[in-house]
């Protein structure tokens, strides 16, 4: 009897990791460009899976929103507003409001002064991924962007 538990736990804790890897259906990647001597763009890309969508930045909180926090550093400084391309906007009749989002792709942008040559941008994107079926509950990914 404990061994035929012991199976059905490892086989629940097997199916659990393997549908866990199948709900990844976003991905990201980071990278810079210096744009002048003082100058560079951030590129922070998030690819998705057929089907899935990522949500636009809203200034408003809300369970939604694509959000990007930047560790203050001396090194640099943030000029304006995270950039984004034009979202598709769609009612949403559950929430009640239109919202923004993108499929399959979307590049968002962040400029900075450099108060130094080199430089190692920090911080981290919460967002959330959802489907025509299903929402996956809010995430949160720490990123490490060097500027050369």
């Amino acid at each position: 009897m404990k061994k035929l538990i012991l199976g059905l736990i490892l086989i629940l804790g097997a199916s659990s990791s393997v549908l866990a890897q199948l709900e990844k259906p976003i991905s990201w990647s980071y990278r810079a460009q210096k744009t002048g001597a003082h100058e560079a763009t951030l590129y922070l890309k998030a690819r998705l899976q057929p089907k899935w969508h990522v949500y636009a930045l809203n200034p408003k909180p809300s369970p939604t929103r694509t959000f990007f926090t930047f560790v203050p550093a001396k090194d640099y400084t943030l000029i304006g507003a995270t950039q984004q391309p034009k979202p598709t906007v769609k009612y949403d009749k559950f929430l009640k409001a239109n919202l923004g989002y993108f499929e399959k792709e979307v590049v968002f942008e962040q400029k900075i002064r450099l108060n130094k040559r080199q430089t190692t941008v920090r911080g981290k994107v919460e967002f959330m991924v959802c489907s025509d079926k299903a929402c996956l509950p809010s995430d949160e990914l720490m990123f490490s962007i060097p500027v050369n």
